[in-house]
């Protein structure tokens, strides 16, 4: 690669590398997984930074080599292990209130990655179905199927529980 070339990736990495991170957390739930597939997604953009430059969207691009590589099943199945030095210290959940952030975090984790992608995508990273759709490599009606599903998972999954129909009769003979 030519000198120019590389310092102009360098430069684009310098600009885009804070936001592809955030976006990977998202995707992947995980810091260190998360800067693991940056880097994996610049490394692949890297080889091609020339054609990809030239084309005139390598943000798009690399949005969308992030995308697709953790998606890839090799990437999924390479990340399901998680080694700890000893196991972590259980504490008593009703001890500490939840975090909002880790709650909706814990609830994207839940989400399959193809349809956590189109939520992260669409809510998150802000594009249209059809910019989400060629990231993703999918069509449109496949991103709003995935799309819909996704949030009313999470729906279900974030929404406070409903009070019990016994509970809401007993409040009704005390009035």
């Amino acid at each position: 690669m030519r000198a120019e070339d590389s310092r102009g990736f360098e430069d684009f990495v310098s600009d885009v590398q804070p936001a592809l991170l955030r976006l990977a957390v998202l995707l992947t739930g995980d810091r260190g997984h998360a800067e693991d597939l940056v880097q994996t997604a610049l490394l692949k953009t890297y080889r091609h930074w020339p054609r990809v430059a030239a084309a005139g969207s390598p943000t798009a691009y690399v949005r969308r080599v992030l995308v697709t590589s953790h998606i890839s099943w090799r990437r999924r199945l390479m990340t399901t292990e998680q080694v700890v030095e000893s196991p972590p210290d259980r504490i008593d959940p009703g001890a500490v209130p939840p975090d909002p952030d880790e709650e909706l975090s814990a609830a994207l984790r839940s989400l399959p990655p193809r349809m956590r992608a189109a939520v992260v995508l669409r809510y998150y990273a802000d594009l249209s179905e059809q910019q989400t759709a060629e990231v993703m490599g999918c069509s449109a009606s496949t991103v709003n199927t995935q799309t819909t599903r996704g949030l009313a998972r999470l729906r279900a999954v974030l929404a406070p529980p409903l009070p019990s129909p016994a509970a809401a009769g007993h409040r009704e003979e005390r009035g």
